[in-house]
């Protein structure tokens, strides 16, 4: 496990944010999550909107284009930029999804990967291929899912199943969790349970949408639910207190809203700490 300089709770970097991020006082996150597809080649005055704010705070990166359940080639010269870009900003902490999301082009979803033992090995080759090309390890988040295009293993199985083969991080969504339990039918603490607490350098929270009783969407559009702060507590008395991220990417409240629910990840991790 590695992840640097980072600890605490962070927030996630989107440009409906910039002008309100640039204006936080010193402390107010621990540090901040951005995804390298959107800023690379970036300049002007978001570019320099980035630096200024990569000057002051200690950055992690969360990748959404490199398909890594997907069949199409590796993106060599994405990766080639990702690491530029993770060099520049001296990002210890980098994760993907253990999804697909390409074909001919961007599907722009992330899609489920098959729960089988030839998708274990296909997955792990490339996520190998993409830490060899990055110099460096890389974390897979278990995703939210809404339909299994087919499942030999368990989710939990397939997950670290997936984590042996590539040798390779977990970024651990329990907002994803909390997702997949209700509308799959699982226990998440059960889950929770099961996962390999040495392969985990960080977490993630967000909000979802309740559609029904027995259908939640995870859509990082709202206020992060009391069960989900519950689950989160759970996790760390089970697998120790990592870096923890709070996404939102609309329906943004006022910053200081936002902020709120960054130092209740904080009072959780001095609870469990204490």
């Amino acid at each position: 496990m590695n992840t640097g300089t980072i600890s605490g709770a962070g927030l996630g970097l989107r440009r409906a944010l910039l002008a309100e991020l640039r204006q936080m006082q010193p402390g107010a996150v621990d540090f901040l999550e951005c995804a390298p597809e959107n800023w690379i080649g970036v300049g002007g005055v978001l570019g320099d909107a980035l630096q200024d704010l990569a000057s002051r705070h200690s950055f992690t990166c969360h990748g959404l284009s490199l398909s890594l359940g997907g069949a199409a080639p590796l993106h060599q010269l994405l990766l080639k930029q990702i690491r530029q870009f993770l060099d520049l900003h001296q990002v210890n902490l980098y994760s993907e999804h253990l999804s697909w999301c390409a074909d001919a082009g961007q599907l722009y979803d992330l899609l489920p990967i098959p729960f089988t033992d030839e998708a274990v090995r296909h997955v792990g080759a490339r996520i190998s291929q993409v830490q060899d090309a990055l110099g460096r390890r890389i974390a897979i988040e278990n995703v939210s899912y809404y339909a299994a295009p087919y499942q030999a293993l368990s989710e939990v199985d397939f997950i670290t199943a997936v984590l042996d083969e590539a040798d390779c991080d977990l970024l651990l969504d329990v907002n994803n969790i909390y997702v997949n339990a209700i509308n799959h039918g699982y226990d998440a603490r059960g889950f929770i349970a099961r996962m390999p607490t040495r392969r985990i350098v960080c977490y993630h929270v967000a909000g979802h949408f309740d559609e029904a009783d027995d259908l939640k969407v995870d859509t990082h559009g709202a206020d992060v639910k009391a069960e989900v702060w519950d689950l989160l507590a759970h996790t760390y008395t089970l697998h120790g207190v990592r870096p923890t991220l709070l996404e939102r990417d609309f329906n943004f409240p006022p910053l200081d809203t936002l902020l709120a629910e960054v130092d209740a990840i904080r009072t959780l991790q001095a609870k469990a700490l204490a």
